[in-house]
């Protein structure tokens, strides 16, 4: 897990990138990612039980509720209930899309509290800042591969939003602007160094006060069938939920 304040001589070397295009060959290897997750099936139902918390998930960029349908039935196996976000495909508008996943966030918490928050790519991003504006809405939150550095500056999609006309050092600034309001839930930042569409040094959050790094060898497409990233998801939620952790493993 990288230091959360690394030393000066080493800001240089963790400088964020734009991948280069050749590392996006390296995402055909999300095709190992589907029999690995159903190899490891029996393990992962041993994990720890939730107690009917609500959990949230977001999709990536250019994705739908339908890529994370397997990790919301995975959650369900746990004994939580999933949400999908149902905003459609994820345009990668910030702006836009924030206000509506708040208004998601809050219509779920006003049931029975706080939930969980879980985040593919631009999904992690958008669950961070969701909590950073309603906290207390929020029990944890999980990245998958999220940009929480530049926004889309340091991805692989750079190059499309640029010929879209968007200004991507004024994105980069006003995702810094937003850590003027510190983000004060949980953190669990999932991410790979073999990420070919985000580069892993994007993913690293050096200025929050409560987040928990976790490295694991996937492909960013990958990252949302890796039963690595389920194995920590259940581990991380189990924390956080209503119940102690002890008691409810003991009953599983």
């Amino acid at each position: 897990m990288p230091p959360s304040s690394p030393p000066g001589s080493a800001r240089r070397a963790d400088q964020p990138r734009t991948p280069p295009p050749l590392r996006l060959l390296g995402e055909a290897r999300v095709l190992w990612e589907l029999p690995r997750l159903l190899v490891s099936v029996p393990r992962l139902a041993r994990a720890p039980r939730g107690n009917g918390e609500h959990v949230l998930v977001l999709p990536g960029y250019g994705a739908s509720d339908a890529s994370t349908r397997v990790l919301r039935d995975y959650l369900r196996l746990l004994g939580y209930r999933p949400h999908p976000w149902g905003l459609g495909r994820n345009t990668g508008s910030v702006g836009r899309l924030l206000p509506r996943v708040i208004e998601r966030l809050e219509r779920i918490a006003g049931r029975d509290g706080p939930v969980f928050l879980v985040g593919w790519s631009l999904g992690g991003y958008l669950a961070r800042e969701a909590a950073r504006d309603r906290p207390k809405l929020v029990r944890h939150v999980v990245t998958l591969g999220s940009p929480v550095v530049g926004g889309p500056k340091y991805t692989a999609v750079a190059s499309r939003y640029r010929r879209q006309g968007f200004d991507l050092d004024a994105i980069e600034a006003k995702v810094e602007a937003r850590y003027a309001r510190p983000l004060r839930v949980p953190v669990t930042a999932i991410y790979s160094k073999t990420d070919g569409v985000v580069d892993w040094r994007a993913c690293i959050d050096r200025r929050s006060p409560d987040v928990r790094h976790v490295e694991v060898s996937s492909t960013h497409l990958g990252l949302g069938f890796s039963p690595d990233v389920y194995a920590i998801i259940a581990a991380s939620l189990a924390r956080r939920s209503s119940r102690p952790l002890r008691s409810r493993a003991k009953s599983a």
